[in-house]
Formats: C-alpha cells, sequence, structure tokens
C-alpha cells in the first residue's frame, strides 16, 4: 500500500509540474518502524507490550517529536520541489482537481471508507467524475473524500494539501445546503467531516459537524426510508416538506439506509466518548422512531435483495425482550452488527449514567438495566469468536474488531459506576480482559484500518485494570501484578500504535500513561 502510495504521489507531481515528469518517486517513511515507539531499544521487546512505556508528557501528535531527524532531514529535502500550497489552490482555483487526480485520490480514499463508516457503490461514484457537473457527486462530498485521502497520507508530502481541501469541502456546505437533491451527500460529507474533525482533537467542530448530520438525516427522513408503503397517506402529506425524491433503483435506496446508519453511528458512538446525549431520537412517536431496515452488504442491494422493512421499530426490538418481536427480519450482516453495538454502547452508558443513590430501591431502573445487561450478553454469544477473525475477509474483520470491543465496552459502561460491588467488580475485569484479548488478535497492519472509536474502548478497558492494580498493590502480602501490568502495556501499545493514525489517540495514551504515573505504577 505504502508502494503504491509512493506510486500515486509520483504521478500527483506531474500532474501539477509536468517539467518534472521525470523526478524520481519518494521515499514513504515506515511508521511500523521499532524506532517510532517509545519502547525499549533491545529488539526482543518490540513487539512486547508489557515493556512499553510512554512519557506522560507524550505530545498529542501522532509523530513523536524526539525521534532521529537525520532521515526526515534527508526525505523532506528531496521534497523542497513540491509545489506549496497557494500555488497549487491557484492552479486549481474553484475548479476539481484533474479527472486523474481525483481519481488517484479516491484509490487512496476507497480502501479505508469503512474505517470512517462510509458505505457507498464504488463503481458509481467513480462513474461520478466522469459525469456532467450537475450528475456528479456534490462537491461537498468529494473534497471530504479527497481531504481524507491526503489525511490518510501522512507524513507524506500529500498531507500538505489538507487544508486546501478541507476549505473546499466547507465553502461547499453553503450549495449543499440549498440543494435538495444532493441532501445524501450533504450528509455523508458531514459524517467524514466529524470523524476528520474528532480523530484530530478538533471536539468543537467535530461534534458540530455530527449534529448536523443527525439533524439533517432526521429532517430528511432517512431514519424511516421505507416507512412511505406502511404510513397513511395524510401524515405523508403532512411532512412532503422534507421529504426525498423515490429512490430510482434498490442501489440509491440502500446508498439511504447505510447513509443512516452511518450517522447513528457516528451519533451514539462518538456521544459517549465526548460524555454528550446523542442527537437522533429513537422514541415511540410516529415521527422520530427509528424503522429504517437493517444495513445490508451493496453486494446485495446491487441484486435488488433489498429488505424494505415493515415500518416498524428497528433498535427498540433489538432491545426488546425474545419471543415480545413480530416482523422483524434481517439485522445479521457485520454492517448490522455494528449497529447494534453502537445502540447498546450508547444504551448502556446512558442508563448508566442516570443512576443516583435514590435510585437504588427503583425497580424501574433495575429492569432496564436486567434488560440491557441481558441484551448485551446475549449479543456476544452471537459474535464470531476471536481465534476465528484471521479467516474472515479484512473488512468483515476489521468490523468485528470493532464490534467485539463495543460490546464488551457496553458492559463495562454499564457497571463502571458500581465499581464497590463485588460482582460488578467481577464483570468489569472481565469486560477490560476481553478487551484486551480482542487487541491482541489486532496484526501491525490492521491498524491502519481500524476505526479511531476503538481507541475510547482500549481507554475505559485501562481505566479498570488500572484500578484493580491498586487495589492489588495495597494487599499484603502484595499479589503478583505481572499479569496485569502485561495487560495495561497491551492497552498502551494499540493507543500508541493507532495514534499514528489518529492523534486524538496520543492525547488519550497520556493520559492513561498518567493515570499510571499517579498510582507510582510506572516501574
Amino acid at each position: 500500500m505504502r508502494e503504491h502510495i509512493a506510486r500515486l504521489e509520483s504521478r500527483i507531481k506531474e500532474l501539477e509540474m509536468p517539467e518534472m515528469a521525470t523526478s524520481p518517486p519518494i521515499t514513504l517513511f515506515d511508521p511500523h518502524a521499532p524506532a517510532y515507539f517509545s519502547e525499549s531499544s533491545s529488539p526482543s521487546s518490540h513487539n512486547s507490550p508489557s515493556t512499553l512505556s510512554l512519557s506522560a508528557s507524550a505530545s498529542p501528535s501522532p509523530f513523536p517529536l524526539d525521534m532521529d531527524s537525520s532521515p526526515w532531514d534527508a526525505q523532506w529535502a528531496s521534497m523542497t520541489d513540491f509545489p506549496a500550497l497557494g500555488s497549487v489552490a491557484d492552479s486549481y482555483g474553484s475548479e476539481d482537481p484533474p479527472l486523474e487526480l481525483a481519481q488517484m485520490l479516491l484509490d487512496i480514499f476507497l480502501p479505508h471508507r469503512h474505517q470512517c463508516g462510509f458505505e457507498v457503490h464504488v463503481g458509481r461514484l467513480r462513474e461520478s467524475l466522469t459525469l456532467p457537473r450537475s450528475e456528479q457527486r456534490h462537491p461537498v462530498l468529494m473534497n471530504s473524500i479527497y481531504l481524507w485521502a491526503c489525511y490518510l497520507s501522512r507524513p507524506t508530502s500529500l498531507c500538505e494539501h489538507e487544508p486546501l481541501y478541507l476549505s473546499r469541502a466547507l465553502a461547499a456546505v453553503s450549495d449543499a445546503i440549498s440543494n435538495p437533491a444532493k441532501v445524501v451527500d450533504f450528509i455523508q460529507a458531514s459524517c467524514l467531516l466529524a470523524i476528520y474533525f474528532l480523530s484530530n482533537g478538533r471536539v468543537f467542530e467535530g461534534s458540530y459537524h455530527a449534529s448536523v448530520a443527525a439533524s439533517l438525516a432526521i429532517q430528511w427522513g432517512l431514519h424511516q426510508v421505507g416507512a412511505e408503503d406502511c404510513t397513511p397517506r395524510n401524515v405523508i402529506s403532512e411532512r412532503s416538506a422534507f421529504r426525498l425524491d423515490p429512490a430510482k433503483d434498490s442501489i440509491e435506496q440502500g446508498e439511504r439506509i447505510l447513509t443512516f446508519w452511518q450517522v447513528y453511528n457516528l451519533d451514539r458512538c462518538w456521544s459517549v466518548a465526548l460524555q454528550r446525549p446523542a442527537t437522533l431520537p429513537d422514541s415511540k412517536h410516529p415521527w422520530t422512531a427509528v424503522s429504517t431496515p437493517w444495513p445490508q452488504r451493496m453486494e446485495e442491494y446491487e441484486t435488488g435483495e433489498l429488505d424494505i422493512g415493515h415500518g416498524s421499530p428497528t433498535i427498540q426490538a433489538f432491545f426488546a425482550p425474545q419471543g415480545h418481536v413480530q416482523n422483524v427480519t434481517g439485522g445479521f450482516s457485520s454492517l448490522a452488527m455494528r449497529v447494534k453495538a453502537s445502540a447498546l454502547f450508547e444504551g448502556a452508558s446512558r442508563l448508566s449514567s442516570s443512576w443516583s443513590p435514590r435510585l437504588s430501591s427503583s425497580s424501574s431502573f433495575t429492569d432496564s438495566f436486567r434488560t440491557i445487561e441481558h441484551t448485551i450478553t446475549r449479543f456476544t454469544t452471537t459474535l464470531l469468536p476471536l481465534h476465528q477473525l484471521a479467516a474472515t475477509m479484512p473488512d468483515d474483520k476489521y468490523h468485528l474488531i470493532a464490534i467485539h470491543s463495543l460490546a464488551h465496552a457496553s458492559m463495562i459502561c454499564l457497571h463502571e459506576h458500581f465499581l464497590d460491588d463485588q460482582v460488578s467488580r467481577e464483570v468489569l475485569l472481565r469486560g477490560a480482559r476481553s478487551i484486551v484479548a480482542v487487541a491482541k488478535y489486532i496484526g501491525d497492519a490492521d491498524y491502519d484500518f481500524l476505526d479511531p472509536l476503538i481507541g475510547y474502548c482500549w481507554v475505559s478497558a485501562a481505566r479498570i485494570l488500572i484500578t484493580d492494580l491498586v487495589q492489588l498493590q495495597a494487599t499484603w502480602p502484595m499479589a503478583n501484578t505481572s499479569e496485569i501490568r502485561g495487560e495495561i502495556g497491551t492497552l498502551l501499545y494499540s493507543l500508541t500504535k493507532l495514534s499514528t493514525r489518529f492523534p486524538l489517540l496520543g492525547f488519550q495514551a497520556s493520559k492513561v500513561q498518567k493515570l499510571l504515573d499517579a498510582n507510582q505504577l510506572g516501574q
């Protein structure tokens, strides 16, 4: 992949500076080199999580500031002829990038689209580049894709173009708002922009774009795709001002379904990570109940195997006790399982955060607690066992890593406020160690394709393990803590590896290290 990016960058330089078409390809820096992490200098310790030690003052930058600069001096010296951002912007003006460059940026982005929750028909997306301007995907979406392509290319020279495509994406928002025919493009772009900002630690901007995506999805009825056939005509007419035109075919309908669940995953998971209420409603009111069918693979939409749904609540049916739900179909694709994990994650966090001592005798709270706990347990038993991950397709593997992690993090969220209770403490430790077990199945090459939200799962597990370590060290005679130290080291190692892609996680890793240091556990 890195060699492929190098060839693409070389061609990009040719497109931007034809007179330099004979320039040699740029050598890419290997982010997986042993010197990239603050580990023991011993080669034998490179893959040992227990030897990992992060400085409490670690920079949230994805590239450590104390690394040897000599290789960088030579590498960046060879890039001094790369056109400055201003000259590139001037050469493009307000127009789209050249077709060949746009196709190359797509080639960089598309293998990572699932990482941002973006599900699309790849063939139609590529084809839109060659269509008349009015039939192309909206510039707000395309520039968001180009932005991600540059972002994914860090630390190569292509990332210098991030500000250009970010400014173009934001500038295209005003036109997208006034163009109802491109509302799906706008919602998809808002999701991409939200995750871009959030993963870079720009929380306020990320939250804003996530809220925009959620509000538009509700306003334009994406939460009830397929419900038209089950809704009285007088109800539809009352809300027709904000209804999309009927989909042209099952592929377009499928993209609408996938777009809604992209918004749902973003809203539910990041609301927990940011400790704020979710934006998307899902009540029993006919205007807000989520009834969009479970997401399916794009291949199924291509062949017309579209589950049109029955107009009945989707998420509410998932939480209902078994045997109490009828007319429920589908929901077994990896995409649907990811949605269910998101629902559990947010539902467990919301219920747990609502607890107070005065609710200790509340039967309503206890019933809700047991319902979610049972749903999480039931859900985890349906997941593919970890030892079978290697036999799955790469995209399914990345989904399953996130699904397993979110399911166990959901149990942690549910019980975290009851750490003093022995039963809850055992549940919390079991959940934290399950997350560690998932992390151990992640290969070095997998980190380039993981959802950044998984870092929050690692942090929540690390907090539980550190708390338990403190208690173990307070006992006499002191228990053997080598195993739990190794588990914490595994999580720190994973956070650091993923932070090379997402700077926000570098900050989270430093917080975990500071917590260790505060408890004098760094030795």
